[in-house]
């Protein structure tokens, strides 16, 4: 029998459209005819501001001295070794062995090279990952590597004074970066299918991760306001209202974000206050989302991070779903915390690890987020690596200990010089007021823009912030982000900057920004330019 031609196979097959059976009709991808949410969906910390920053880099390129500054400075996103922040020697130690395992073969002459140069701990650390899989280029388990999941484990147990036994590693899934499990959890929380209008509650201001992923998914982004007058504060009361106008609506709400420290606000919470927060998304049946990436950079000594963990195994909750509770019949609660090996003082943002710990969640819930972590076969085995490098740390009284410790609290005291810096400065400034920040890497500063500016914004067809921070860019090289890509209460105007840049530096970038924003202030402040309308 002849066997048909691959183009006379094709030809055979037919070509289902609503139900009915349709010819081929070849149409060019336009965004018109692309997913929706797709289009609509916008990630502001690399949106038109930073855009236009890229187009400036490539015109100093290509021109040097055609622009008033001569260096672009990207002060929009948490991205710490892009500004020249220097990677930890221990950890990078560790992974270039992983990656290059012969230097640890024995007894070849190359591993005589590996022992003079690498400390004794560097050498175990690195011997204990790579026995842990057959090759750093093989597939991983989909949670994520089994040894490194167990150091997790160990890390949160030590971190929230817990039995070692209590922390499951199988609880643990390894992700590529925090954004990853965000994605994946959430992914299991909305868009249902028809009949159903699914929700989650998420801090304004926000990460734009959350409200993007929202609309990715058709989910409704059900926004509660943090208190920028008690310094960001996360009142119940305020998310028992918003909760209440969701469901008045339809809204069927699944999910609580809470991002502690804040991003973009900085901002720690209080322990009570957290303590109130678990209580009531155990009462109301949310499961409690807790952004916990930014946990190694405190700055408000009176606020030390105490994880949503904690606060709820202290308030007698078990991580087990469906297991007795303890003190007397405590609420059941579902949490998922995040972290990530991007922040803290790592600032490994390119090698995307990080983990999700899944707590008093249903064992056939996990087996669907297993699923889904196994579509992507696993997560990338250097961040995995990573991830365990940050939650185990050389120990005091090792070789590499010291250095380590030494390299931590550099990195650590100068990001808290620069953002007591970035806000003092910013705050002496006509017109601006910002907070010192508790944590994390930013400050998000308030800026009372003229009425003229805004109304000649609002003609132009722009939001007064996102013109505002447009123009910065234009005349002075800094690129920061407009409050409106995170969300802000109506009639306030905002932009979040990092303190990212080096100590060297950071003088300089925030005259630009003063010199600019002191000019600004006193143009627009008058009465409106000749033309202009009002």
């Amino acid at each position: 029998m002849k066997t048909p031609s691959a183009a006379a196979l094709v030809a055979s097959l037919p070509f289902i459209r609503g139900g009915s059976v349709a010819p081929p009709h070849p149409e060019r991808l336009t965004v018109e005819n692309l997913n929706p949410s797709v289009v609509a969906a916008a990630y502001a910390v690399r949106g038109p501001v930073l855009d236009r920053a890229l187009e400036l880099v490539k015109q100093l390129e290509e021109a040097p001295g055609s622009l008033p500054f001569d260096e672009v400075v990207q002060c929009n996103i948490g991205n710490p070794q892009s500004l020249g922040q220097v990677p930890l020697t221990f950890h990078r130690e560790v992974l270039a062995l992983t990656l290059h395992p012969g230097l640890l073969a024995e007894p070849d002459d190359a591993a005589q090279g590996a022992t003079g140069l690498f400390e004794s701990d560097v050498l175990a650390r690195a011997s204990a990952y790579t026995n842990s899989v057959p090759s750093m280029g093989a597939y991983t388990h989909s949670q994520g590597i089994t040894h490194i999941r167990k150091e997790v484990a160990s890390f949160i147990a030590e971190r929230d004074g817990v039995p070692a036994a209590s922390v499951d590693p199988e609880a643990l899934f390894l992700t590529n970066g925090a954004s990853e499990g965000v994605r994946m959890v959430m992914q299991t929380l909305l868009r249902r299918g028809p009949g159903f209008k699914d929700g989650v509650l998420v801090p304004i201001p926000q990460y734009p991760l959350y409200s993007a992923t929202c609309t990715l998914l058709d989910g409704a982004l059900v926004p509660y306001y943090l208190d920028e007058s008690s310094g960001w504060g996360l009142d119940v009361e305020e998310l028992k209202a918003q909760l209440a106008t969701a469901r008045a609506e339809g809204v069927t709400v699944r999910g609580l974000v809470v991002i502690n420290p804040g991003n973009p606000t900085g901002q720690t919470l209080t322990e009570a206050n957290m303590a109130e927060i678990v209580q009531w998304c155990a009462s109301e049946g949310l499961v409690l989302l807790a952004d916990e990436v930014y946990q190694e950079n405190i700055w408000n000594r009176d606020r030390p991070f105490v994880s949503f963990r904690k606060v709820a195994v202290d308030l007698g909750m078990s991580a087990k779903a469906g297991e007795e509770v303890e003190n007397g019949g405590a609420p059941h609660l579902e949490l998922v915390s995040f972290h990530s090996v991007s922040k803290g003082f790592l600032g490994e943002c390119g090698l995307r690890g990080g983990y999700f710990e899944l707590f008093g969640i249903d064992e056939e819930v996990k087996a669907q987020l297993y699923k889904l972590a196994s579509i992507s076969l696993c997560s990338n085995t250097a961040g995995q690596v990573m991830t365990g490098l940050m939650v185990n740390p050389p120990k005091e009284g090792s070789p590499s200990h010291g250095r380590y410790e030494t390299e931590k609290q550099a990195i650590l005291s100068s990001l808290e010089r620069r953002a007591r810096k970035v806000a003092a400065t910013l705050d002496g400034l006509p017109g601006i007021h910002c907070r010192p920040s508790d944590g994390a890497l930013y400050a998000f500063p308030k800026i009372d823009l003229p009425d003229a500016y805004v109304k000649h914004a609002k003609a132009q067809g722009a939001q007064a912030d996102g013109l505002y921070c447009l123009e910065l860019l234009e005349q002075t090289g800094v690129v920061v982000v407009p409050g409106s890509g995170f969300g802000q209460a109506e009639g306030t105007w905002h932009f979040r900057t990092t303190f990212l840049p080096p100590e060297e530096k950071i003088d300089g970038v925030l005259a630009r920004i003063a010199a600019f924003h002191t000019a600004f202030m006193g143009k627009w402040s008058q009465e409106a330019p000749a033309g202009e309308e009002l």
